[in-house]
């Protein structure tokens, strides 16, 4: 049952099922009866994907397990079969060991039935425990504990048995299963987190490891490049191109890449993609080859899906040969740039063509961070409902909540946001979330910072915020980048410039660059540079045309430099971007209102003909 549709089905029968005895309810109050009792609710994992890809075997599948458990299994523990749809349980238990026992069971049917079954289409489980006062009858039960229940197997990984604290009371470690603790965790429609446990088999010691989270970065590959035909002084460029590539994707936050001692071993050979692929578990591989031309170099290189098959980018580049010997050629920082353009924007067209449920999770958030940073309200929106989907499918990883605060972020930046209060409280909590889940997650300080920078205006915790990011991890470009925006809002232009320029530094070259070189522009503008700022500012539109915010900068540098006419088109197009937009509107988000920047912008705006 999935988790997005199958549980909602499970509550929506219980809704269902109560509207429909209200009509008789002289009869049932007669049958209704207040106990206490333990609920268990079994999900499978990605059914609408099973369904999808087989049929006809996922429901054979489904069918003996089903069958197996309502003959065998629940008389065995003194249960009740309440409810079974296509792809889930809801089993009635008069305590809370029992019901854990029989998850225990429920958890080896499925591994035998599993056995043998390729991969791909074994039917994975993830059961919900809880137990709580409930109104019961002979058919049905009712009450808070069910729909908490079915929350709790959403917390649950394949193969895993998630309970409430309610029911670990009654459990004896070690002699009833081995506990984890996973804390106090977020469920949906529910404003307070809820204490949850893992449990598995009992023995003499801790059966559980730490479920292996899904892992939300893409693996990519660097081959050395071939070398057919050039002279042996220059057979080793192949391999230092290579090695620069794999240094400048490593920068990257959102992707892993494949170690050069690893990729060394396919040097010279002529394996297929399917064998890298089986080898190296790369989801994309850079490969190519190279020749030299007096002391030129010219590349080939391509770009791989292994999924797919398919190349999505190749193209011709050329370099020095000198400049790569000694590190000073941009050959590979270009290869970057456009390599993890074509990557993201690739998984943005498979994520837009599918259906949620089946995406892999890497998808949909590379997708969603695309959408996110394409500033239009409607890809906003998809953009959400990715990282929702993510947090549904895998609400114990840290990452999704911290793009999700993002997020919020954004709305309020970009105007789009109908209460920025609200927006900032929410971006807060996805934070918090995503620090209780993994508390090093420098992104989600940095985003705190954001929100304090740009939403509650708190410019000294904002600060705060961004130190303890890049004491976790110096090589946040992002925490570099915003660290250094902030010093910009506040006339500091001198850090603000020397911040922002190690967040180019730092930065994977991607489709998200322009917001780098837009907050770079910013703080050039306030460190009173302005052709660095008009520079960057240009650089910036040339990626994203809409970005209101570069604009300002544009204008501002523009009017500075006595191109007071290009500065006057270029406040027009921004009131064709945002025909409501005024000098005031400015003012009233900007961090920087109480500083000298906010009142130079303004000012340059005003006389390029942006209304006051």
């Amino acid at each position: 049952m999935n988790a997005t549709n199958g549980l909602a089905a499970l509550e929506l029968g219980i809704e269902n099922s109560t509207h429909k005895n209200m009509g008789n309810h002289k009869r049932f109050e007669i049958e209704l009866r207040r106990v206490v009792r333990a609920i268990l609710v079994v999900d499978v994992v990605e059914s609408v994907r099973l369904m999808q890809e087989d049929e006809a075997g996922a429901v054979r599948s489904w069918r003996a397990y089903a069958d197996e458990v309502a003959e065998r299994i629940v008389p065995a523990h003194g249960g009740r079969l309440v409810k079974s749809l296509g792809d889930g349980l809801m089993i009635e238990f008069p305590a809370a060991p029992a019901a854990v026992q029989a998850a225990l069971a429920l958890q080896r049917l499925g591994a035998d039935l599993n056995d043998g079954v390729p991969e791909a289409h074994k039917m994975r489980l993830r059961i919900g425990v809880h137990v709580s006062p409930l109104v019961v009858d002979e058919r049905d039960v009712y009450g808070h504990g069910v729909n908490l229940a079915a929350r709790l197997a959403t917390l649950a990984g394949p193969d895993e048995i998630v309970v409430s604290a309610d029911v670990r009371d009654q459990l004896t470690p070690q002699l009833d299963a081995d506990i984890e603790d996973l804390g106090e965790c977020y469920l949906k429609h529910l404003q307070q987190p809820v204490r949850a446990f893992r449990v598995g088999a009992p023995g003499d010691r801790p059966l559980l490891v730490p479920g292996a989270l899904t892992d939300l970065k893409a693996t990519v590959a660097v081959i050395p490049f071939l070398t057919h035909g050039v002279a042996a002084e220059y057979d080793v460029l192949g391999q230092a191109l290579a090695d620069d590539v794999i240094a400048a994707l490593s920068r990257s936050s959102e992707i892993n890449v494949v170690s050069r001692l690893s990729t060394t071993a396919f040097r010279g050979r002529d394996a297929t993609l399917d064998t890298i692929a089986d080898h190296l578990k790369a989801d994309y591989v850079i490969s190519g080859s190279l020749a030299v031309s007096g002391g030129r170099v010219i590349l080939k290189a391509e770009l791989a899906q292994t999924r797919s098959r398919q190349v999505v980018w190749s193209k011709t580049l050329r370099g020095a040969v000198q400049g790569i010997i000694l590190g000073r050629d941009g050959i590979a920082e270009r290869l970057v740039s456009e390599t993890c353009t074509a990557m993201m924007l690739h998984e943005l067209r498979y994520a837009v063509g599918s259906a949620l449920p089946t995406l892999e999770s890497r998808t949909l958030l590379l997708a969603a961070i695309t959408l996110m940073h394409r500033i239009s309200p409607l890809a906003s929106q998809q953009a959400q409902l990715m990282l929702q989907a993510l947090i549904e499918r895998s609400p114990r990883l840290a990452v999704p909540y911290a793009w999700l605060a993002k997020w919020h972020v954004l709305q309020v930046t970009q105007g789009w946001s109908d209460n920025p209060a609200a927006d900032g409280k929410q971006a807060l909590e996805n934070t918090r979330r995503a620090l209780d889940r993994d508390a090093t997650l420098s992104l989600a300080m940095t985003v705190e910072g954001q929100v304090n920078t740009y939403i509650l205006k708190n410019l000294e915790v904002a600060e705060n915020c961004y130190e303890s990011s890049l004491r976790e991890n110096p090589n946040d470009a992002l925490a570099w980048l915003l660290k250094g925006t902030l010093h910009a809002f506040r006339d500091e232009g001198k850090e603000a410039v020397r911040h922002t320029r190690q967040a180019l530094r730092l930065s994977p070259l991607d489709p998200l660059k322009y917001y780098f070189d837009s907050l770079a522009a910013t703080a050039a503008l306030a460190a009173g540079q302005y052709p660095r700022a008009l520079n960057l500012a240009q650089a910036s539109l040339r990626l994203n045309r809409a970005h209101a915010s570069t604009l300002r900068v544009l204008i501002t540098a523009l009017w500075k430099l006595g191109r007071e006419e290009e500065a006057r088109k270029q406040a027009r197009d921004l009131l064709k971007i945002d025909p409501g937009f005024k000098v005031s509107t400015y003012l009233e988000r900007s961090p920087a209102a109480p500083f000298q920047l906010a009142r130079t912008v303004a000012s340059a705006l005003q006389s390029a003909g942006i209304p006051k």
